[in-house]
This record gives C-alpha cells, structure tokens and sequence, in this order.
C-alpha cells in the first residue's frame, strides 16, 4: 500500500470499468468522486500520505491546522460565540483531515463542547484522527452517514473545494459538458453538447471551461435540513474560491480545477489518479444561497484575513513566538491564504451578529 502504482493502476481498471458500463463516457463529477473516494483506493481513501508541511514527508500539501495553531485557536472565539448564541453544544467537523483542528477547538473550547462529532469518508484518515485526539476521546465520536437532525456548530476547512464538479465547456458558441473517455489504456477527454449552463451569462463568444456545482449545493441543502430538524445551530465553511461574478469571470475561461501532489500543482486530474489531489474553487454565492433557500440565515462572508483578524489573531500573534508569528502571517498574507480564501457562515433562526463578520463583511458581493 505505500506504493502508488499497484493502487492507482487497480483503481484505473475500476474507472475503466465504469466508464465501459455506462457507455464508453462518464461525466468529469464521476470520475473526480471515484479518483478522490472509491473505498479503499481514492485519493481521501487510501493509505498514502497526504498532510504535511514538506514533500520530503511524502505529503502534497498543507491546510491552515497544520501551519499554525493559532488558526484552530482563533476560529474557537467564533465557535464558542456560535455555541452560546444557538444554546447548543456540540461541535460537527465534515473532512477532518489529521484531526489537527479538532485537537486546536477541542483543546480551546473546554467544557463549552459536549461532543465532537466527525463526518469523514476515509477510515485511514479516521486513525489518524483518533491518535491525534486521544486526550478527548470521552468527548469525539465518528459517523459514517450525516443523522436526520443536527444541532451545534458545524466546521468545514477546506472541505468544499474537494466536492466533486461538473465541467461545461463552450466551443463555438456551443455549451458541452466535459467528460472523460478512455484512449487506449489512458483517460482522454471529450465533450458532449448540454443544456447545462453556469448560473451566469458568460460575456463573450471565446472558448470557455468552467465548473458547477450541484453536489456542494446539495451538501449545503441537506446540512439546512438538518439543523433546522434539530435545535438549531450555525455553520462556518473556509475555503478558497470566489463569489459568482468573479467566478464565471469572462477572463476566467480556464476553469479552476487543480491537482495537487508533492507539493506541486498541476492541471491535468486524468494522470497519476488516486495519487493527488483534484479540487476545484467554490463558488461561495451558490453555496449561500443553497443555505438561504433551505432555510438558513447567511451570517456573513469575508476573506479569511479579515474574519481571522475580527477574532483577535494579530494579538494571539503578538503573544507568541517570531516563529509561530511568521507561519501565522501565511494565514492572511493576501498573497498566501488571506485573500484567496473565504469565510462563509449560516446559521438557523434569528440573524446574529457573528464576530468573525464584524468589519470587513462583503455579503453584498454575493
């Protein structure tokens, strides 16, 4: 299982095969949801390194938790407030990761949670998880299906940008999603004309590829529906991506999906599958109003800098050490993490005024 190709080449065959049942073509949202979570060989499901802050670990890449934990600290002065303002206690994380933010809210939150509560798809990662957390073992549970009804605060890092997208291309003047074939004993690409569109005019009569995304819309639906089944509670997603005019920006005609592995980035997601990552931004205007027309209240949207900074992180900076100082400062440089990534917050019942959206709040550009 350390060896890459052994794995990837089984779940090559396995797409393969898919792709021969349904026809010979398959959409680019099936292929990235088996390359990324068929059991046991997808890139979240398999055993291989993933984590870390260099690639001479063997890890492709490193999220916030696992720069600093300043992030997990200051995001738990926006959690607690969320805990008291819903009367909740319980904290729900979807795609844990190493458990690295787990461990930073649970060790800074206290005897405000009750329960942690993770939604993963990957048992490998659920080990690790419960390793890194076994000083609140009494207090963390795993669950492998979302329940009827939620309620508490629930935290996603970089979870939405990993949900599978469908890819439409216009050529010609013609839309057609974009889906994959195979060529021999390689994935190749091919387009089918589609009454898909994005949820924008794209200006312009030059070729186009974008994403949508029905499945994180979906996830955000079906989170509304229960927490409004529940007593309530709020939501935090941190991501990078844009709202919907930036999105489907004329000049954006490369769309916005991206591998990830060793550190690397590269654009081409039909190689070396099961091997990297494949995200693709988030269109945070459709993930909101997803929220909205489920029932939820949108508490604000801002740039991780600014909701980060609103929660007290430059005093937390100025208290520690010029080595935890220069890891936090990757957090809202705007050329590092600060400005490409977004905060997006909901929450069921009566608006509140959440800190994290204190100044700096451009719900407005949604």
């Amino acid at each position: 299982m350390t060896d890459a190709s052994p794995l990837s080449f089984e779940l090559t065959q396995r797409i393969q095969h898919a792709i021969a049942q349904a026809g010979g073509w398959i959409g680019f949202d099936r292929f990235m949801a088996m390359a990324l979570y068929e059991p046991g060989l997808g890139y979240y499901t398999n055993r291989l390194q993933k984590f870390g802050a260099m690639p001479a670990s063997g890890s492709d890449f490193v999220t916030a938790p696992g720069l600093t934990p300043l992030f997990g600290q200051t995001l738990a002065v926006q959690v607690q407030q969320a805990l008291q303002a819903t009367g909740t206690s319980e904290v729900w994380e979807f795609g844990a990761g190493t458990g690295a933010l787990a461990l930073q809210l649970l060790d800074s939150l206290g005897d405000a949670v009750e329960r942690y509560t993770i939604i993963d798809l990957s048992g490998t990662l659920r080990e690790r998880q419960a390793q890194t957390l076994q000083a609140h073992a009494h207090k963390v549970r795993w669950l492998d299906a979302w329940p009827d009804a939620m309620d508490g605060v629930v935290v996603g890092n970089e979870v939405l940008d990993a949900m599978p997208v469908q890819l439409l291309q216009r050529t010609g003047g013609v839309w057609h999603e974009r889906g994959v074939v195979v060529q021999g004993d390689a994935f190749a690409w091919e387009d089918r004309p589609t009454d898909l569109r994005p949820p924008l005019d794209v200006d312009g009569e030059h070729d186009y590829l974008t994403e949508i995304h029905p499945q994180a819309e979906a996830f955000m639906a079906s989170l509304a529906e229960r927490l409004l089944a529940g007593q309530g509670g709020a939501a935090f997603f941190l991501d990078y991506g844009f709202p919907e005019r930036e999105y489907f920006h004329p000049q954006r005609h490369m769309g916005t999906v991206m591998c990830h592995q060793l550190h690397q980035a590269d654009p081409d997601p039909l190689v070396a599958v099961g091997q990297k990552d494949i995200t693709a931004h988030v269109n945070f205007t459709g993930v909101a109003l997803a929220g909205q027309n489920a029932g939820l209240q949108v508490l604000g949207y801002t740039s991780q800098a600014r909701f980060l900074l609103n929660l007290g992180l430059a005093e937390r900076m100025a208290a520690n050490t010029l080595a935890e100082r220069s890891q936090a400062q990757r957090l809202v440089n705007e050329h590092e993490m600060g400005e490409l990534f977004k905060v997006v917050g909901l929450a069921t019942g009566d608006d509140w005024s959440a800190q994290g959206f204190a100044t700096g709040d451009r719900s407005h550009r949604l």
